[in-house]
């Protein structure tokens, strides 16, 4: 394919990624009161009984249950986005890694969703007990824009995240690393790991940081496990 080839098929999968979205968005759109009841959880666990969430202008809740929406048609639709990556790069692979299209989906997908749901029931709760720590002193006034901000940051960034193994065990299956050159970059990793956590941390404390950058450490312990069993061999390679 020549590069307006790759530029052409480019445009295709962004337009039928964004008519996924827009699709999953119209039924995300009708539950999104629901899904917020459901995000606003690890919050109204910690606030005193009564207290609830506020809002400051009156356009507040409907671009709230827009933006709820939005993320939800993300996860929903996300098989179906991670299916037009894998046409994206497909006239690149060999026969014989074009084999490896439901794995891909499947995988990809699982680990995504995944990542989702530890930001939900771990990390976030972690961030809104440290935070709200801080500030006990004081009386909080959380508004929904900016406690539905740090959540679908922490959500999405950590959706992202949980695909590293799935982007070593394909870097791997190609032949372009392998388990020991991972292994022997560990230290860079971690580094790498942590500057990563400290971007999509919404706080600078070390502490938050590290509930993101332990995970992301396992996780990359993981893909050098996935890459040695599944990595292409030497042999294989030349």
């Amino acid at each position: 394919m020549t590069l307006l080839d790759h530029l052409d098929e480019l445009r295709r999968r962004l337009f039928a990624s964004v008519a996924a979205i827009f699709v999953a968005f119209l039924g995300c759109w009708y539950l999104s009161p629901t899904i917020f009841h459901w995000l606003q959880k690890p919050i109204l666990d910690v606030l005193p009984e009564g207290d609830k969430l506020a809002f400051t202008d009156l356009a507040g809740p409907f671009m709230l249950y827009v933006k709820v929406a939005l993320l939800s048609a993300i996860f929903v639709s996300s098989p179906f986005l991670l299916l037009q990556l894998w046409l994206f790069l497909k006239p690149g692979l060999y026969r014989r890694e074009r084999r490896l299209a439901v794995p891909f989906i499947v995988f990809t997908t699982l680990f995504f969703v995944a990542g989702g749901l530890f930001g939900y029931y771990v990390a976030f709760p972690m961030v809104v007990d440290f935070l709200l720590g801080v500030g006990e002193d004081f009386k909080q006034v959380v508004t929904i824009q900016a406690y539905f901000s740090m959540m679908s940051k922490i959500l999405l960034g950590l959706g992202l995240v949980f695909e590293l193994p799935m982007l070593m065990f394909f870097l791997a299956r190609l032949g372009v690393v392998s388990a020991g050159q991972l292994l022997r970059g560990f230290r860079w990793a971690v580094l790498g790991i942590f500057v990563t956590a400290a971007i999509i941390t919404p706080t600078p404390d070390i502490a938050t940081q590290t509930v993101f950058a332990v995970p992301m450490i396992l996780l990359y312990l993981l893909g050098i496990v996935v890459a040695a069993v599944f990595g292409r061999k030497p042999e294989a390679r030349e």
